[in-house]
């Protein structure tokens, strides 16, 4: 397993190790042995998985307000996504940055998002299967979201008319939402 930095401190690319040969292939999508050795220790309780059907279907920037924040850890099992974490913690050195990284069936990388970060993405095919690993249990109650054009983040997402959830359309800009992240206190 190898941990690839990103311009966002905490914000991992992750590059499991595939054994194939003739009749297709094997790797491990989670240990916590493997990914202790390389910094990520999270203890996941939820597994998640989404569907969506269309290209260009955009799917963010959502996340879960403290004391219920998660870390995630996503991957692509079909398909392929740009995949983005945005840095919501105020008094952070790179508050508002954003890091876009593709993730594919067929490049199998996986993105670890720490908590304090919200995160979206948009699909670059038809027929995506998203998974992804969670170290906080699902809250309705400090479930949230932020625009996904929201300018003072400025996510250059690719897709001129993206689809879009209602929530995602009627969701705050970051500097009117209630997002609680603090650098530091996450």
């Amino acid at each position: 397993m190898k941990r690839i930095e990103t311009a966002l401190p905490g914000v991992a690319i992750i590059e499991p190790q595939v054994f194939g040969d003739h009749r297709g292939y094997f790797m491990e999508t989670y240990s916590t042995r493997a990914f202790a050795d390389v910094g990520i220790t999270a203890a996941f309780v939820q597994d998640n998985q989404s569907y969506t059907a269309q290209k260009g279907t955009l799917r963010g920037i959502h996340f879960q307000n403290a004391p219920m924040a998660q870390a995630k850890l996503v991957r692509v099992t079909r398909g392929a996504v740009m995949d983005v974490a945005v840095d919501l913690r105020r008094g952070s050195p790179t508050y508002r940055q954003w890091v876009g990284v593709e993730l594919s069936a067929e490049n199998k990388r996986m993105l670890f998002i720490p908590r304090g970060f919200g995160h979206g993405f948009v699909t670059l095919t038809d027929d995506v299967e998203f998974c992804y690993k969670v170290d906080n249990l699902y809250s309705r109650e400090h479930d949230r979201g932020i625009r996904f054009d929201d300018p003072a983040i400025g996510v250059a997402w690719g897709v001129a008319q993206p689809v879009l959830s209602q929530k995602d359309t009627a969701s705050p800009l970051l500097d009117d939402s209630d997002c609680n992240f603090v650098y530091g206190d996450i």
